[in-house]
């Protein structure tokens, strides 16, 4: 054993966060952390090894990565939880692929499942339930097109980019009411810079969303798999997950698994992914997007049972499996991000006391009490550079 308690074996590379970094620790699986020095990550109980990074995703972290793979004598599992990272790793995957093992979705199914507008092509070609779409382009000089679609619509970028992330206010999707409301919107697109999506509103609010996970080994077995739904988000509208809840598989949630699961197979997915959809007031699935990467989700798939990062290792590693594929998650476990779902309670009208006893009944959360220095670290950082000569132990670094 490691001093973490930690059981001997390949490392775990981690591009995430500890909503990642969790799970494989709960698996007694040792975690080298891709994160900033100052992440909660970079703190936990659970990381042996800190690749200090603040910067984007590429050519130099690609090296960095080669040398830290290299320096090892069996290859780390990589693991990767945003866009940016997908995309790296599988644009880079033939060097990486010789200083570490990973489970990834096919080149071309990762910038399809990717890019909306790509997705959108495989949706038509598929015919796959998707909500009608329609590609739009700001460009300057133009005026806002009159769309064939049935208002009210919401507009998303192709991709996930800071353009659209940095605009205060505008969430993931804004929503349109009618043609007026696009044209107003027009001029504020323009200076963004990219294309955009405009796609017809499936009825209902963010709670009605409900998700499939699952790990497609590579002999196309489903090796993992639960279900779950959205509680809140924030903001309430087109917002991020905040708090969320897994859902019964052979009950509530059985519909949304094999939904995804036919969608995996027709699309030919191995490796991990996440199947978003939202149910219509007829209770009819719609399919929003398909994320081939490790996620949030994975911290409370593993608690409630069914752990996705774990089995992944095992089997890139030849390790036993630490569940069998019939495994099922148990429903209601529940996690929350706890700052920003304070939020998202209180705007949905929680009362302050409720929300807490609720928070504390979370299964799930970034911090945990049987890893509290991500959450002290920070605070003894700052009390210590209060006192001369102050200064904390650092994670060793390679």
């Amino acid at each position: 054993m490691t001093k973490t308690g930690q059981a001997h074996g390949p490392l775990a590379c981690v591009l995430g966060d500890m909503d990642l970094v969790r799970p494989l620790g709960l698996a007694k699986i040792r975690c080298a952390v891709v994160a900033p020095g100052d992440s909660a990550a970079a703190h936990s109980r659970f990381t042996d090894r800190l690749l200090a990074w603040d910067g984007a995703c590429d050519g130099a972290l690609v090296d960095r990565l080669l040398r830290f793979g290299a320096a090892h004598p069996e290859k780390p599992v990589l693991y990767f939880q945003d866009d940016a990272q997908l995309l790296m790793v599988s644009r880079h995957r033939d060097r990486l692929a010789g200083v570490f093992r990973f489970a990834l979705a096919s080149p071309d199914l990762v910038e399809t499942l990717v890019d909306k507008g790509r997705f959108q092509e495989l949706a038509d070609r598929l015919d796959l339930p998707v909500p009608r779409t329609r590609r739009l382009r700001p460009a300057p000089g133009s005026e806002a097109p009159e769309l064939d679609l049935d208002y009210p619509l919401i507009v998303k970028p192709l991709t996930r980019r800071p353009p659209w992330d940095e605009i205060e206010g505008w969430g993931k999707a804004i929503r349109l009411d009618g043609p007026e409301d696009l044209r107003a919107l027009w001029p504020r697109l323009i200076p963004v810079g990219i294309d955009l999506l405009a796609q017809e509103m499936v009825p209902g609010a963010e709670t009605r969303i409900e998700s499939h996970h699952l790990y497609i080994d590579p002999d196309g077995e489903v090796a993992g798999e639960f279900t779950g739904r959205k509680i809140r988000t924030y903001p309430l509208d087109f917002g991020h997950s905040t708090a969320l809840t897994i859902t019964d598989i052979h009950g509530e949630g059985a519909d949304v698994a094999a939904l995804g699961r036919g969608i995996a197979k027709r699309i030919g997915l191995t490796g991990v992914a996440k199947f978003d959809f939202k149910r219509g007031p007829d209770g009819r699935l719609h399919l929003l997007e398909i994320n081939p990467r490790f996620n949030l989700w994975h911290h409370l798939g593993a608690v409630a049972g069914v752990n996705l990062p774990a089995l992944v290792q095992a089997d890139l590693t030849g390790r036993p499996r630490p569940t069998p594929a019939s495994a099922t998650a148990r429903p209601g476990a529940r996690w929350c991000h706890i700052s920003r779902d304070r939020l998202a309670a209180r705007d949905s009208g929680v009362p302050t006391l409720r929300w807490v006893a609720w928070v504390a009944g979370c299964e799930a959360k970034a911090i945990m009490p049987d890893d509290p220095m991500p959450f002290l670290r920070p605070k003894l950082d700052k009390l210590l550079a209060r006192i001369p000569g102050g200064r904390p132990p650092r994670l060793a670094k390679p």
